[in-house]
């Protein structure tokens, strides 16, 4: 496989993504555990979600300032997806 704990692979087979986070934002469910049961590993209910990763952009923290910011996910609480930094 990937190298990856197996309850993370889990959560990725079921199109899951793990949060920071005790509860999942929407439009997600909270779909178990994942990293050690750390995080929430959360599952898109619309399967219309992107991670940000996935479209190319990178996840900054807040006190970073996008020259563009783009549409995407990111694991931690307030980060933002930008496309350029």
């Amino acid at each position: 496989g990937l190298g990856l704990p197996r309850d993370t692979q889990r959560c990725l087979e079921h199109h899951g993504y793990c949060f920071h986070l005790k509860s999942c934002p929407e439009p997600f469910a909270a779909f178990g555990s994942c990293y050690r049961r750390r995080r929430t590993c959360c599952v898109d209910t619309t399967s219309n979600f992107h991670a940000c990763q996935d479209e190319g952009g990178h996840c900054v923290s807040p006190e970073i300032r996008c020259l563009q910011e783009q549409e995407g996910l990111c694991p931690r609480r307030g980060w933002k997806c930008c496309s350029k930094v």
